[in-house]
């Protein structure tokens, strides 16, 4: 009993490095994220509650810290997010957290069903350089079988339309 609460800790694998240049190993990293996490459905809390923004942020960091509570080793909670390593995770609830900050700031939700936005129609050319997301011409074969396809179905259909076929009894 001793031993499996005493080397446990011990035994368990430590990271040398994350690979990532820039990016330090966290040794409690467990320990990080849930703190980040707790926090961020702390914060949350500013948001409306029926905003798409605050239900998705809800949604995934509940996920997240009941993973981090659930595994006490790294490479588990790494495996079972599949989202990187905790070290990045990390990083993206900072993020999340700087962001959460700045909505409230900014407060998205908060324009009037009323407001009318002013729409800018401009006339300009579009610059050679900028893709339009037009797809290009489909090649002949294409055509050709469209063609062979709908030539078919014309002589198939009348046919078909009879109530002698076996095929098309209900």
């Amino acid at each position: 009993m001793f031993l499996r609460a005493i080397g446990r800790p011990l035994l368990a694998k430590v990271k040398q490095t994350t690979g990532i240049v820039g990016l330090d190993v966290v040794p409690n990293a467990r320990a990080v994220l849930i703190d980040l996490y707790s926090k961020t459905l702390k914060e949350i809390q500013a948001v409306p509650e029926d905003e798409g923004y605050r239900k998705a942020v809800e949604s995934f960091t509940r996920h997240r810290l009941n993973v981090c509570k659930e595994e006490e080793d790294w490479e588990a909670i790494e495996k079972r997010l599949g989202c990187g390593q905790v070290e990045e995770l990390i990083e993206e609830a900072q993020d999340e957290l700087t962001l959460i900050g700045k909505m409230i700031e900014w407060d998205p939700w908060g324009v009037p069903d009323d407001y009318e936005c002013e729409v800018i129609e401009n006339d300009a050319p579009i610059p050679k350089h900028v893709p339009q997301h037009r797809p290009g011409p489909l090649p002949e074969d294409f055509y050709r079988t469209l063609e062979g396809l709908i030539s078919d179905s014309k002589t198939k259909i009348p046919a078909a339309a009879t109530s002698t076929d076996p095929q098309l009894k209900e």
